[in-house]
């Protein structure tokens, strides 16, 4: 069968790799023509645009680059209509997937959809949408099934691809670039530049409180070396990339920028302080919007907070030193550790990337009967 995925930033092409992988497996005459990144084309995708095209942070960056992303949805329309799929399978990323779910619906292609936009936190109006044009949800954490369910609209809960991910990395040799014999603090800063020029000098302002750890940044595969130098400067900090899994193997506590990189931190079993500081205009619209009590994956998922979320004006140097202080803090870190565990439980187990490919393949074959 020929597959057309389009996924829009780095965790979206790790889940969508491994969800290729699998359904390789069960269709060995597979072809994928994908949205995505490395990974996506290291499972023999033909990758027709890069993420790192495609990612746009918070309501104003998105209004300044509207004539890209659109000029990106009629070429992506207008590939989908060459290359004729038998499904379409959307990873997360709304704004851009779901104008494409519309065209492809309306065109007679069968749409699936891997990992649900999150509009449990905010455009709630969304799900009357996606029932019109998404055949397929497969979703991804524990309450979203029921989410759904008060709409009237079926879905399927696979698990959370991270267990997976995490998983597959404990089983292999330990790697990694640095060890110097001092403990250490991650710093995950994001993906997208917007973000990381935020929140990197904020997080590099701790080195000077903490003489005794090593600090090192998760680089992401989409931005360059010399970007993040014009942060670190002089400063004794080292940075890793396509070492992020090894990096928190070692790390002592961690501070990390909003998004899937909260959970990643948490299944490794680090504290972290969760950091997140937008555009005053775009965060003040959020504030209007978002109808969840927090914005990190782990306490969402849990329903209470167990790690701290620094947001906004809260996210400043000293407030920092003190969360980070806590962690290091045998008691605290105890607490935290607890809670991870039964984080991990909520979770629903491993194997959510198999799970999904065969559910996709048996309502493919469902449709040709």
């Amino acid at each position: 069968m020929k597959y057309y995925i389009i996924a829009g930033e780095a965790s979206g092409d790790l889940h969508a790799s491994n969800l290729m992988k699998e359904l390789h497996i069960l269709d060995k005459d597979a072809a994928f023509r994908c949205w995505g990144g490395d990974l996506m084309k290291e499972q023999g995708a033909d990758l027709v645009k890069h993420y790192r095209e495609l990612a746009f942070m918070g309501f104003t960056e998105v209004l300044m680059n509207l004539r890209t992303i659109l000029r990106n949805v009629d070429f992506c329309k207008k590939d989908i209509s060459q290359y004729k799929p038998d499904v379409l399978i959307l990873v997360d990323y709304p704004g851009f997937n779901l104008r494409i779910a519309a065209f492809a619906k309306s065109a007679g292609i069968k749409v699936f959809y891997y990992i649900s936009p999150q509009i449990w936190a905010w455009k709630q109006s969304r799900v009357h949408k996606i029932k019109r044009v998404v055949d397929k949800m497969f979703v991804i954490l524990p309450f979203e099934k029921e989410f759904y369910q008060r709409f009237d609209y079926t879905v399927d809960f696979v698990g959370h691809p991270l267990l997976d991910a995490v998983d597959n990395y404990s089983k292999q040799p330990a790697r990694f670039s640095f060890d110097e014999g001092r403990p250490i603090i991650a710093l995950l800063p994001g993906s997208r530049k917007q973000e990381i020029a935020v929140m990197l000098p904020l997080m590099l302002s701790m080195q000077k409180y903490y003489k005794n750890y090593t600090f090192i940044i998760a680089g992401a595969p989409s931005q360059t070396k010399e970007f993040y130098q014009t942060f670190i400067a002089d400063a004794d900090v080292k940075i890793v990339y396509n070492q992020t899994y090894q990096l928190l193997q070692k790390a002592e506590a961690a501070l990390v920028t909003s998004g899937t990189a909260t959970l990643e931190t948490a299944l490794f079993g680090v504290p972290e302080v969760v950091c997140y500081k937008g555009g005053a205009i775009s965060f003040a619209i959020a504030k209007q919007l978002v109808k969840v009590k927090f914005i990190s994956l782990v306490n969402l998922i849990m329903d209470k907070e167990i790690v701290k979320e620094l947001i906004q004006n809260e996210l400043i140097e000293n407030n920092l030193k003190s969360e980070l202080d806590k962690l290091l803090n045998t008691e605290t870190r105890k607490k935290i550790i607890t809670d991870y565990s039964e984080l991990t439980t909520k979770l629903g187990g491993a194997g959510a990337s198999k799970k999904t490919a065969e559910l996709m393949i048996a309502y493919l074959n469902q449709n040709k009967l």
